[in-house]
């Protein structure tokens, strides 16, 4: 195969890339690792300490006392599961002028994937797949698969439009060496990559390409409103047989055009499963499995670049880049996958909502490069194809026993074979491949093989790539890298509004928490196939959103109703026990703070990403966990709903001005004002206990100070609450019934917790 040949030639070469240790993050990790241990030690003494008291000398009732103690363990756990990212952090560096010759490369597949046109609108998915076809990598080793789960008319029309189109826009890319080759990108900025701005050529050649970029938006938007999408002709997403049609074959008018006939293009298929309401289609895995059995018969090449229909290559280098690892004969054996990091070009300064997910792709995939490598990321990865099938066919292989893995078909497993070479797609296979294609990508294919479950990307979770990651790559001994090159690689659309962060904060939580309380949970099944580090870091992601919900709901909530009733649940103010808290709190603080600030954020982020932490913990990430729970005890059905990429210019006003619009379920408002309000009652009420009438504002001190920070951290809320008049505020409705209900219910809770 190519890609063992260019294995051979590079032996003796120049490194394609070299690892860096963080040796300034290693050192002050672990000196913060052990202090904050001593003084966690020192907290759990303290409130061990409780139960040796004599009863009468109790200062709080035990039910309060132990709510707390068991949510400063929940805590205390999860950051001893976060210290493996902190371990030992690595970046890397990539050589890709060292590559061999283009004719050496290894060809690639690029899936990308969407489910509706009525959220993930079609000019941006064809924009993704125009900068996928436009990769500096030799277009007949390049070939682009979109997944249609929507089975959408419009999104095949777009497709035959792009490809009209892709052949002015490639060459013109080539020939003036675009590094911007989404074309929505590219021409949203009049000084995008006009780097031969003086040449008349280049000036004349743009404003041509940017007129016929014009027209195919046209042609598209006209499409779309003749037809409407809510037309079951556009989307007929719930039943639908399959449809493959392989992009400009019988495209006549373009191939006679004279100017093309020396450009060559990568091939183009569009995809859509068939999809019956009595065969369970297992959500995006579903559809990327398909994926790989119809590229497996098109082309079957030996990598994959896997991509979100609204994340757009940024940079035409990622495929080389990605290849400095793969085919470097040190670690390409083991290595699956090299994960990208996700960034997005509509964040904005502050990113109130936490849109970027800083801590994951600045942090903590830093810290996993260092172990095992990083989880796979949902998009942004080149994955090596055999990662995924688990078995290639050999000789002495049982055919029945392929059949039973990986389905009937004859033409499938025959690409499986280790000296299989790529597949050719041309006009005398067309035919005989397409039928296959459509057998391959049917519901009852499937059935009685082991799609899901041993091969492919695995199903059974909303969060199909962490427990692919897990349980079909890390697991079994493969590892991965993690490039975040100075300029991005891929940019994509981010949320950015409130109600599109909780319902993704939503369905990722309880795809996670699935897999945290299966037979797979990491802490479980890892240990005896992987580190105890990297099955740390596994628990830590899986177990999160548990670990982050029970824990805030108490501290937002007991503290708060204990100091209503002059209950104090931690030290004098002036005790030796005191400076332990302090510590403790101060300390998780700074840690954040000084991971932002590394990590070029400012104070303003910091705070930002304190508050929708506690937001996402009290709301997404609680109604998560419970939808697991009762997924497991058969109470509930997993459903999936693709994330909005739809922008609506008032929510994006809001969201530039850094204020959160607030117009989303009453389900995810309502947790939060009641606990806001019992955070103000606290706060005054038991300031106003602790100074005038008692006089022991030291025993009450910290748990006013607690309320102090809930109420501050969270400002926006009570702004939206009470300041705001725009149609972005929280409605006086839920302000008030809130209001009610946390009268009627509270005094019930604070005469259970006094007993």
């Amino acid at each position: 195969m190519r890609a063992n040949k260019a294995m051979e030639k590079q032996q003796n070469s120049l490194p394609l890339h070299v690892s860096h240790v963080k040796k300034s993050s290693l050192i002050i990790n672990r000196s913060f690792a052990l202090l904050h241990f001593t003084s966690l030690a020192f907290l759990v003494y303290y409130r061990v300490s409780y139960f040796f008291q004599e009863s009468n000398a109790r200062a709080a009732p035990l039910l309060p006392w132990l709510l707390v103690f068991a949510a400063e363990l929940l805590l205390s756990f999860q950051w001893l599961l976060g210290i493996a990212y902190r371990w030992r952090p690595i970046s890397r560096t990539v050589f890709p002028e060292r590559l061999p010759e283009a004719d050496q490369l290894p060809g690639i597949d690029v899936f990308i994937c969407t489910a509706d046109p009525t959220k993930e609108p079609t000019v941006e998915v064809i924009n993704t797949v125009l900068s996928a076809m436009a990769l500096d990598y030799p277009p007949e080793k390049l070939h682009v698969y979109l997944s249609d789960d929507g089975g959408a008319s419009i999104t095949l029309l777009g497709m035959r439009e792009a490809w009209k189109f892709a052949r002015w826009w490639l060459p013109f890319c080539k020939r003036f060496g675009i590094k911007t080759i989404c074309p929505e990108a590219y021409f949203s900025d009049p000084e995008n990559d006009d780097v031969d701005s003086g040449n008349a050529a280049f000036i004349v050649e743009r404003q041509n390409i940017k007129e016929k970029y014009t027209e195919f938006k046209e042609r598209v938007t006209r499409a779309i409103e003749k037809w409407g999408l809510d037309n079951e002709g556009i989307s007929r997403s719930r039943d639908h047989p399959s449809v493959i049609e392989v992009i400009g074959e019988k495209d006549n008018e373009a191939a006679n055009q004279e100017q093309q006939i020396n450009n060559k293009m990568p091939l183009l298929v569009y995809v859509a499963r068939e999809k019956r309401p009595s065969h369970p289609h297992n959500f995006k895995a579903g559809g990327l499995n398909v994926l790989l059995r119809v590229s497996g018969v098109m082309s079957n090449s030996p990598y994959i670049l896997m991509l979100d229909c609204d994340m757009y290559c940024n940079d035409p280098t990622s495929a080389r880049q990605a290849m400095c690892f793969h085919i470097d004969p040190k670690i390409s054996s083991s290595l699956a996958f090299v994960q990208f990091p996700q960034k997005f070009h509509n964040i904005s300064q502050d990113d109130i909502y936490d849109s970027q997910l800083r801590y994951i792709f600045w942090s903590l995939w830093y810290g996993m490069d260092g172990l095992k490598g990083p989880i796979v990321s949902g998009t942004n990865f080149y994955m090596k194809r055999e990662a995924l099938y688990s078995v290639s066919m050999q000789e002495g292989i049982d055919l029945t026993e392929l059949k039973n893995s990986f389905g009937p078909s004859s033409e499938f497993l025959k690409s499986l074979r280790r000296n299989s070479k790529p597949s050719t797609y041309d006009n005398d296979s067309s035919s005989t491949l397409l039928q296959e294609s459509k057998f391959l990508a049917s519901c009852a294919y499937e059935s009685n093989s082991k799609w899901g479950e041993k091969v492919g990307f695995m199903y059974h979770s909303l969060v199909e790539d962490y427990f692919t990651g897990f349980k079909q790559l890390h697991c079994k001994g493969w590892r991965s890298v993690y490039l975040n090159p100075e300029r991005p690689q891929f940019l994509g659309t981010s949320t950015t509004n409130l109600n599109d962060s909780l319902v993704q904060g939503t369905r990722w939580s309880s795809g996670l928490v699935q897999v945290a309380i299966s037979k797979y949970c990491p802490l479980i099944y890892g240990p005896p196939r992987m580190s105890l580090l990297e099955s740390m870091a596994y628990a830590d992601l899986g177990m999160f959103p548990l670990l982050n919900c029970l824990p805030l709901w108490c501290f937002a909530t007991v503290p708060q109703l204990c100091v209503l009733h002059g209950i104090p649940l931690y030290p004098e103010v002036l005790s030796s026990s005191s400076p332990i808290f302090v510590f403790v709190f101060l300390s998780a603080l700074s840690k954040h703070l000084y991971e932002v600030l590394s990590t070029g954020g400012s104070i303003k982020i910091w705070r930002n990403e304190q508050r929708i932490w506690m937001i996402r913990a009290v709301t997404c990430q609680l109604y998560g966990s419970l939808n697991a729970i009762m997924h497991k005890l058969g109470l509930a059905e997993a459903s999936f709903s693709a994330t909005n990429k739809v922008a609506d210019d008032e929510q994006v006003k809001l969201y530039g001005m850094g204020k959160f619009d607030f117009r989303t379920s009453k389900m995810f408002l309502a947790p939060l004002v009641t606990i806001i309000l019992l955070n103000i009652a606290a706060f005054v009420c038991g300031a106003i206990r602790s100074t005038i009438i008692t006089g022991d504002w030291d025993k009450m001190f910290v748990q006013i100070s607690l309320s102090f920070y809930i109420l501050v951290m969270n400002y926006a809320i009570i702004e939206g609450m009470i300041v705001r008049k725009d149609n972005g505020r929280i409605p006086p409705s839920v302000t008030l019934s809130s209001a009610l209900l946390s009268g009627i219910f509270l005094p019930l809770v604070s005469i259970i917790l006094r007993h």
